[in-house]
């Protein structure tokens, strides 16, 4: 998906053509295979009173971070909190999509580590993201928020008759995200025993499609692992890593980058390199923030709600 003549990458006019972008509260609902989207405070597609499973998605944290685009990141990290546990339900469990931290120190693990315990959910479950793990292969983290995961962090579970895929695409980096032969083994015979009506959902940190792979944003192999999908009639892949809200659609499959706690990071081509961007306090706090995501048992539609700390 990512080499140089990939018709999967996009070029930056189709980029801003099928993206929304971080600046507004944007619900979005897949319908049909169509992503539908709603600036907040408009009509918004209809959905069922009660789901049958909701969840909330965090990301991009990097506690330890200190630098002008943010900061307080413990400050945003903790509204974001109080925003998951402002939502009116307690949703069925919360997935962190990476960069918990920043540089990876044990006090910046039990940092983050605690302050999770304060959202009200059942499960809270993790992905690492590069930050994660960069100096140590990612064992720090997997002796935090490693227990019950196979291989660097890898998992599955189901719930609500969804099957969930965590995934782990931030090891053995050399430019774009990798997952590796043992995961990409891992994901084929997971797979393997479930129907194709089975709504399967996965998180990762870095996009598995080629977001923008001149930084980065795509995984390398991610092919392989998407191969394992096509048979499914619903499959949504939610990631961090790129700070900011974004969409796409490839037949079955939809993706959702989201947004972070910490800073924004520039759209796609905007400058030389994915920099944190320092915008007054206003702005920076309408660019962070946590996602909804909500199923309802017989429908393909995963409907998404974006909520923002301003």
């Amino acid at each position: 998906m990512t080499g140089e003549h990939d018709p999967n990458t996009m070029t930056r006019r189709q980029l801003m053509r099928h993206s929304a972008w971080f600046g507004a509260a944007v619900g979005l609902a897949v319908a049909g295979g169509e992503v539908l989207s709603h600036v907040a405070g408009s009509s918004a597609p209809a959905a069922a009173a009660r789901p049958t499973l909701r969840f909330a998605q965090i990301s991009d944290s990097h506690l330890g971070f200190d630098g002008t685009a943010n900061p307080d990141v413990v400050g945003s990290f903790d509204r974001a909190i109080t925003r998951i546990n402002s939502l009116g339900y307690t949703p069925d469990f919360v997935i962190h999509t990476g960069d918990l931290t920043h540089l990876a120190t044990p006090e910046q693990f039990d940092q983050v580590k605690q302050m999770m315990t304060g959202i009200n959910t059942p499960h809270v479950f993790t992905v690492p993201g590069e930050h994660d793990s960069v100096d140590d292969a990612g064992q720090k983290y997997r002796s935090v928020f490693g227990a019950g995961t196979r291989g660097d962090g890898w998992y599955s579970f189901d719930i609500a008759g969804v099957h969930v895929l965590g995934l782990v695409n931030t090891l053995n980096l050399k430019k774009l995200g990798h997952l590796g032969a043992d995961q990409l083994d891992f994901v084929e015979k997971d797979l393997a025993p479930l129907s194709s009506d089975t709504p399967i959902i996965v998180f990762s940190h870095i996009p598995l499609f080629a977001m923008y792979p001149d930084w980065g944003w795509g995984t390398d192999d991610s092919a392989q692992a998407l191969s394992y999908m096509r048979r499914f009639s619903s499959v949504t892949c939610l990631n961090g890593h790129v700070h900011q809200i974004f969409s796409k659609t490839e037949g079955n499959v939809t993706f959702y980058s989201g947004t972070t706690t910490a800073y924004p990071l520039p759209r796609p081509g905007d400058g030389p390199a994915p920099k944190p961007l320092t915008l007054p306090a206003r702005e920076l706090q309408a660019a962070l923030g946590i996602r909804e995501v909500t199923f309802n048992r017989g429908d393909r539609a995963l409907a998404l709600k974006e909520e923002m700390l301003q």
